[in-house]
């Protein structure tokens, strides 16, 4: 009697340990946005030409993520977006995962003689 109600049992529980795993994974990718959007800013606000700032932050990101720069003045604004990963990406209603991170652009100082 036991085995019937563990096989009639068992797909759920399947079901929701893979929404789980999914729910995981975006947690983990939406991080990669971040960490990537705040490096790749680091990096611009040191005045690194902007194809170093795009690899830096395409190097931290989740694949197929896309990595815009952009001049706000004496700031820098660096956005990271990526597609959810997963079959149950429509656990995020449809929203891309994304971070945008300003920093204020570095003035260079030389150092004295």
């Amino acid at each position: 009697m036991v085995t019937a109600e563990l096989a009639a049992v068992l797909p759920a529980v399947v079901f929701v340990l893979a929404i789980a795993l999914n729910v995981v994974a975006i947690g983990i990718d939406q991080i990669r946005c971040v960490d990537a959007a705040r490096m790749a800013a680091r990096s611009a606000s040191r005045g690194d030409p902007a194809a170093r700032v795009s690899d830096i932050g395409q190097r931290a990101a989740p694949g197929g993520a896309a990595v815009t720069v952009r001049s706000l003045g004496g700031d820098v604004q660096v956005t990271v977006s990526s597609a959810p990963p997963g079959p149950f990406a429509w656990l995020t209603g449809g929203h891309r995962l994304s971070a945008s991170v300003v920093a204020q652009v570095e003035s260079s100082v030389e150092a004295p003689p």
